[in-house]
């Protein structure tokens, strides 16, 4: 199962991608580092509340929205790992 870091930078990367701005552009906006913005999107840092909201004002994004999308994801994967669950009978 993925980190709920992984699953929150896919969608900032994938709307800032989609608005066609550039790591700098939206890193200065949003005042963080442009490497720590790179972090993360690739899921490797976990941004408190304030730097995700932050980041996603820069974006034009309600940090609700984000996150209400991320939770529909989540919710999708954890069916599909259900599925592909065995049961094991012990006897």
């Amino acid at each position: 199962m993925e980190l709920l870091r992984t699953h929150i930078g896919r969608s900032l990367r994938s709307a800032r991608n989609s608005q066609g701005r550039t790591l700098r552009e939206v890193a200065r906006q949003a005042r963080v580092s442009l490497g720590y913005l790179s972090e993360v999107e690739r899921g490797q840092k976990e941004a408190s509340s304030e730097l995700l909201n932050s980041i996603c004002q820069a974006l034009d994004l309600e940090l609700s929205a984000v996150l209400t999308t991320v939770a529909r994801e989540l919710v999708s994967y954890e069916l599909v790992d259900a599925v592909k669950l065995t049961v094991v009978d012990a006897a």
